[in-house]
This record gives C-alpha cells, sequence and structure tokens, in this order.
C-alpha cells in the first residue's frame, strides 16, 4: 500500500481483557475491514480507557506491516484522540501503554489522529462479538 490510507477503527473488550478491533482502511483500490484481536490489561478506575490504548496499539503493528506511506486513524473515542493529538499527560497505569501506542505510531512515515464524531457501526460491531462470545 502506498499513500496516506484512512484507517476508521471501533473496538471494545470484556472484562478480563479479551478485546477485538475492527479498521476499515481506504485509501487503497478497494476498502476492506479488517479484524485484529488484542489482549488488554484492564485497571479499574481508568473507564475502559486503557482499552483504547490495547486496540490502537495492536492496529498500528498490523498496518505497519502493510503501509509504505501515512495513515490517517479516525478514532470515535474522544479521550484517546485527544491524548495523542495534545500529547497530555495520562494517569501513571497508562503511561507504559502510551509510550508503546507513540513507538508503534512512530514507525510509519506520517500519521495524523483525527475523530469520527460518534460511535461507529466497527464499534458496535466489536462489541456485539464480544457479547456474543460472553453469552455462549
Amino acid at each position: 500500500m502506498k499513500g496516506m490510507l484512512h484507517a476508521a477503527i471501533g473496538f471494545a473488550s470484556d472484562d478480563q481483557g479479551n478485546g477485538v478491533a475492527y479498521v476499515r482502511v481506504a485509501g487503497t483500490k478497494a476498502e476492506r475491514v479488517l479484524r485484529v484481536p488484542f489482549g488488554v490489561k484492564r485497571f479499574g478506575g481508568l473507564r475502559g480507557r486503557e482499552v483504547g490504548y490495547a486496540a490502537l496499539h495492536a492496529v498500528a503493528e498490523v498496518l505497519r506491516r502493510h503501509v509504505n506511506g501515512g495513515v490517517t486513524f479516525l478514532l470515535d473515542d474522544p479521550v484517546l484522540a485527544g491524548d495523542l493529538r495534545e500529547h497530555r499527560e495520562v494517569p501513571a497505569a497508562l503511561t507504559l501503554a502510551y509510550v508503546r501506542l507513540r513507538c508503534a505510531l512512530n514507525q510509519f512515515a506520517r500519521y495524523e489522529i483525527a475523530e469520527s464524531g460518534g460511535e461507529s457501526d466497527l464499534t458496535a460491531r466489536a462489541r456485539s462479538e464480544l457479547a456474543l462470545h460472553v453469552a455462549a
């Protein structure tokens, strides 16, 4: 893949830290959706904030193997997007995850972080998948 890709990301995790992200990749010949499983250590008091870090890290690792140019990551998590765009100070429990994520993102020739403005169908898909696993 060459040039700037657009990667819309939706994700979810259960209470045990089993997560899944769905990524709609556009900017290539054909739009496609990728499923990216991930694991995350859950922390009380972060209101799921750690899930976004783990999901985006997993997605970045998958995409960087195939992207020669840049990526715009479109997130429906305004807190995660703000943390990354504004270089905010994060809680101590997220420090390592923040550093790992920055390192993964810096592997791209160029990247941008944008917000989608609301919950995406990809997030709904991830939540549904995890709910089915819990019910089974």
